[in-house]
């Protein structure tokens, strides 16, 4: 018989910027299934360069795992279907201390944009369903909201949340119908997202990045 135990551990996450009274925007981004927050946080930094009142934090997966074979490079996931309900309760406790210890060090009325990419898309839905605090705005770049969400949490949450679906236009995940698809079901909970395209594919765009944070 299969028996659990709650344990506490490491997570760790990157930062660009300095939290101060001064910080007057904090983004938090969630990057997608085998990057690490190290190196996803990069193609923020142009952002934080030209706003010294921005801050990004890059929180990590929990479970890392090597990409090829044993050894070599290695990546982070938030989640996979095994023990999936007790893998997402344990990111969405990770964020939400991570919040809390973070954001009171920014101004008090400092606007939080909340950025997912790819498997971080759901992650941060997820998350904010159960978050400690309402965000300014939510990004969904070439990622779902998810659609297992119940409905209700699903509406009291994206109710007068601007939401910004991001998708280039040779992502080899993310097909025009998914995105068609996506729009209905959010309209669906009340919510008319607004879409942006890049020329691309499965990335991160640093033009889109500064005029979202423009």
């Amino acid at each position: 018989m299969e028996h659990q135990i709650a344990v506490a551990r490491t997570a760790r996450y990157s930062q660009l910027g300095e939290l101060s009274a001064a910080t007057r925007r904090v983004w938090f981004v969630a990057h997608g299934y085998g990057q690490l927050a190290a190196y996803f946080i990069r193609h923020f930094a142009h952002l934080t360069d030209h706003d010294p009142g921005l801050v990004v934090i890059a929180p990590e997966g929990l479970s890392r795992f090597y990409l090829q074979g044993t050894g070599g490079r290695v990546g982070a996931t938030w989640m996979t279907k095994e023990d999936r309900l007790a893998e997402i309760d344990d990111y969405v406790a990770y964020l939400n201390q991570l919040a809390a210890t973070l954001l009171p060090r920014a101004a008090p009325n400092a606007a939080v944009t909340v950025l997912g990419f790819s498997q971080g898309a759901a992650t941060v839905s997820r998350w904010l369903a159960r978050a400690c605090f309402r965000p300014a705005r939510l990004i969904l770049w070439a990622g779902a909201f998810p659609p297992d969400m119940e409905f209700s949490v699903a509406s009291l949450l994206l109710r007068g949340l601007p939401v910004t679906l991001v998708c280039g236009t040779n992502d080899m995940f993310v097909t025009d119908a998914a995105l068609v698809q996506q729009q209905e079901f959010l309209r669906r909970l009340g919510v008319r997202a607004e879409l942006i395209r890049f020329p691309g594919t499965h990335t991160l765009h640093a033009a889109t990045l500064s005029a979202l944070a423009g």
